[in-house]
């Protein structure tokens, strides 16, 4: 075990809260000192941040199911970082280690609540991602909420996302057929030929909502929810009776936007009585427990033998991670988002 130094880290705090989208306003980047490394922690420099949609909900105070950032604090975020100082026993200098060090070059860490990555057995970027939360997150509400059988139909949108398109590669691999709704003619094609999706649907069509009633012709079983909005609006009158809605996210409603439609609950509920509909809101840690060894097991195998493809969309510098999450909620990235703030 190496001696406590004292060091400095960069880091990116929330400066004010967002009125509807966020700003590069609402962030302010600082240096300060690091806390000496006590008994039981390490010292991290951070290699990557992830930057998932979750991000918006923290940087409010409206009620959620997670603590909101306070002002002047550091942002939240997953992180995969190298151990630089460890007082805590079975972490060494040089070791990789998922942790969540937030938006910051450098942290001081418990170890207790890190994981060790190994990288010769993944890219150690893809425990942000494929093997990580976003990876878990399809894994758990679409096989535990979702329950897709053989010949049903899956739909996603937002799929060619990080969650997204393993819900697509996972519900094929359990014999469903697997319908993407992504933004552009460069992600359908992806979601074709890249994750092999049986059909693929642009919400930017004008003709969207038949585009997307034309490909599924014996209607839907399974819709996993990411994005809410007019997508929504479209998937609703085709789903079938005794389908299945694993309601992950909303992005198009994170920034305010519309909460101002006209009010659709009498419609959404007599849908619910008369389809006989589950619809389930999880967060994925709630599953943690139950699955997350049968993910990480059935999730490494697929990747490994190339049955689950994913991509990355990865950004260079710590200073421009609020411009990139900016676009993630515009949409902008295309696969898993993440910063590289060091090299490995």
């Amino acid at each position: 075990m190496s001696a406590s130094t004292a060091g400095k880290s960069t880091r990116i705090v929330l400066a004010s809260r967002p009125d509807g989208a966020p700003t590069p306003d609402n962030f302010r980047t600082e240096v300060v000192d690091l806390p000496e490394v006590g008994d039981g922690q390490i010292s991290l420099r951070v290699v990557y941040l992830s930057l998932d949609p979750y991000m918006r909900g923290r940087m409010s105070t409206a009620k959620s199911y997670a603590a909101h950032v306070e002002l002047g604090d550091v942002m939240v975020g997953g992180t995969v970082g190298q151990v630089v100082e460890s007082r805590f026993d079975g972490l060494e200098p040089g070791d990789y280690v998922l942790a969540g060090a937030g938006w910051q070059s450098h942290a001081v860490v418990d170890g207790s609540a890190v994981r060790r990555l190994d990288p010769e057995t993944a890219p150690i970027s893809t425990a942000l991602g494929v093997l990580g939360m976003p990876g878990f997150t399809a894994y758990s509400g679409l096989l535990k909420i979702g329950q897709p059988k053989e010949g049903e139909t899956v739909v996603v949108a937002a799929a060619t996302g990080p969650v997204g398109s393993a819900v697509g590669q996972i519900a094929k691999l359990k014999g469903a057929r697997a319908v993407g709704i992504a933004g552009g003619s460069e992600k359908c094609r992806a979601l074709l030929d890249e994750f092999g999706f049986d059909a693929a649907i642009d919400h930017r069509d004008p003709d969207f909502a038949d585009r997307l009633a034309e490909a599924v012709p014996d209607g839907i079983d399974v819709y996993f929810e990411n994005v809410g909005g007019p997508v929504q609006e479209a998937v609703w009158p085709l789903l079938n009776t005794y389908a299945r809605i694993p309601v992950c996210g909303l992005v198009a409603q994170y920034n305010g936007a519309d909460l101002d439609r006209k009010d659709r609950l009498p419609g959404l509920f007599t849908s619910i009585l008369t389809k006989s509909l589950t619809i389930r809101g999880f967060i994925q840690s709630e599953f943690v427990k139950e699955m997350y060894g049968d993910f990480l097991r059935d999730m490494s195998a697929w990747v490994g033998d190339g049955k689950v493809k994913y991509r990355e969309d990865v950004v260079d510098g710590l200073e421009n991670a609020p411009a990139a999450f900016i676009g993630l909620l515009e949409g902008k990235n295309f696969g898993k988002l993440l910063v590289r703030v060091a090299a490995e």
